[in-house]
């Protein structure tokens, strides 16, 4: 269990975990992304249409956060009996409530057959798939990043981050494919948006299969053998680290509300409008494309996560975004398609370099023994004030001023919030992440706490 107090597992088991976090977080994302890219195109039309054109867009996004409201219950649960029962089984019991959500959405009829039960049920499926978002996150990169070595962890911990940007090159694609090719036009309307949805039967099945196949955490299999385990994990965490809540908080806030400008259906949304007046398959080509991006630069902070430090490569990826938050808009606004895809290419550089570090800093500034609820927790707080209502945010503005500069604005302060974040929290690189080291993770989190674990305990955790 030495070994193993450090996070680490086989490299056989390592790579399988690797393969089942990354297989996992896709199908999950690729689940919560259909439902966005939906709401951009089609949803304000068929189930809100009678608000209205623009009112019915602003309430299909806000159907698109108010999951995000939810995502902290979800985090709870997760939370608890991740920190009591373990990883594993939290991972596969999201996966499927996330997917037969996503699959009853494909078969719900629309407000023109419904009525307002339409859009209802609509809600509530979307609720379903907030509470399975905000437990799914928290499981799979603690069992990425604790079955890692202590030199891997950003590598490993990039793997379920890649899910996300995974999640939306298959999201987008799978609809390209259906509006272009298989129901263009009108049929996408009428039954081509189904398809998508319904797929998530089968990427069910298979994630369900990728993640029975690896073993538990092996820091949770010591915290078991040694019945360590937190009575009330959520209680500790929020009376010893609740300012370590709110940091994290707020250092995903800033990447999440920029990523759900492109994954939460507005860049889509505007791009198509009269205001831009591109074509919509064309619009979902470039958003595959951004995706493929996102999912390079995410890849690559993982890397730079291990060589340079958590801490300085969100730094450099919040310094990318805030140079791209302006020129985004401007390139989008000359409704050249060519500029879009560079307006795109530009704007993933921060997102992935700010996304990718986040698993293993996360996973290093918490506990052992409240570890699953502090991530999980942080991660749908920061969602709730970040990417929830972003998209909603962005065309109320768009509505109020006439102008995306104003968009620009509050990406660029939202951004300089995470960066304030970013410049409290420790870069805690390479600590144990044993239950026998809980002593010193327990304190100097953050610049401002200059306490040291007793020396008792520290000799006891080595």
């Amino acid at each position: 269990m030495s070994t193993q107090s450090q996070g680490q597992s086989s490299a056989a088991n390592q790579r399988r975990v690797a393969f089942a976090t990354i297989i996992g977080t896709t199908v999950e994302w690729y689940d919560f992304f259909i439902y966005a890219t939906a709401a951009g195109l089609v949803f304000a039309h068929l189930f809100f249409e009678p608000a209205g054109q623009s009112i019915g867009l602003l309430l299909a996004f806000a159907s698109v956060g108010i999951s995000f409201l939810f995502r902290p219950l979800g985090a709870f649960l997760a939370g608890h009996y991740g920190d009591k029962i373990g990883r594993r089984w939290m991972l596969v019991i999201t996966l499927i409530l996330m997917g037969v959500s996503t699959t009853l959405i494909g078969v719900l009829p629309t407000y023109e057959t419904f009525g307002v039960m339409a859009p209802v049920l609509l809600l509530l499926l979307r609720i379903l798939q907030g509470i399975s978002a905000g437990g799914e996150w928290g499981g799979a990169v603690l069992m990425a990043v604790e079955h890692a070595p202590s030199d891997r962890r950003g590598r490993a911990g990039a793997f379920p981050q890649l899910g996300v940007p995974l999640g939306m090159l298959l999201a987008s694609g799978v609809t390209t494919l259906m509006t272009g090719v298989i129901s263009p036009g009108e049929a996408f309307l009428e039954w081509g948006w189904r398809v998508p949805f319904l797929l998530s039967f089968v990427l069910i099945i298979v994630g369900y299969v990728v993640r029975r196949a690896v073993d538990e955490s092996p820091v949770f299999e010591e915290i078991a053998e040694k019945k360590q385990q937190t009575k009330v994990p959520i209680v500790e965490l929020f009376r010893k680290h609740w300012l370590l809540v709110i940091l994290a908080a707020l250092v995903f806030a800033g990447n999440n509300a920029a990523g759900y400008m492109a994954t939460g259906g507005f860049i889509p949304s505007y791009a198509t409008s009269p205001a831009v007046g591109l074509e919509r398959t064309d619009v979902l080509l470039a958003i595959t494309f951004a995706s493929a991006c996102w999912f390079f630069w995410t890849a690559l902070a993982g890397f730079l996560a291990d060589k340079i430090g958590r801490r300085t490569t969100y730094l450099i990826g919040f310094s990318a975004q805030l140079l791209s938050v302006f020129p985004l808009f401007w390139l989008i606004n000359t409704g050249s398609l060519g500029m879009l895809y560079l307006a795109l290419a530009l704007f993933t550089v921060g997102l992935g370099l700010g996304y990718g570090p986040q698993a293993a800093w996360y996973a290093e500034i918490f506990p052992a023994s409240v570890r699953f609820s502090g991530v999980s927790i942080s991660y749908a707080l920061g969602a709730i004030l970040g990417g929830a209502f972003a998209p909603t945010i962005a065309q109320a503005l768009i509505n109020a001023t006439g102008t995306s500069t104003s968009v620009s604005l509050y990406l660029l302060g939202m951004t300089v919030l995470s960066i304030l974040a970013v410049l409290v929290l420790r870069d805690r690189r390479g600590i144990n992440l044993s239950i026998n080291n809980q002593a010193e993770q327990e304190v100097g989190a953050t610049v401002f706490d200059k306490r040291q674990p007793a020396k008792a305990d520290v000799t006891a955790s080595r």
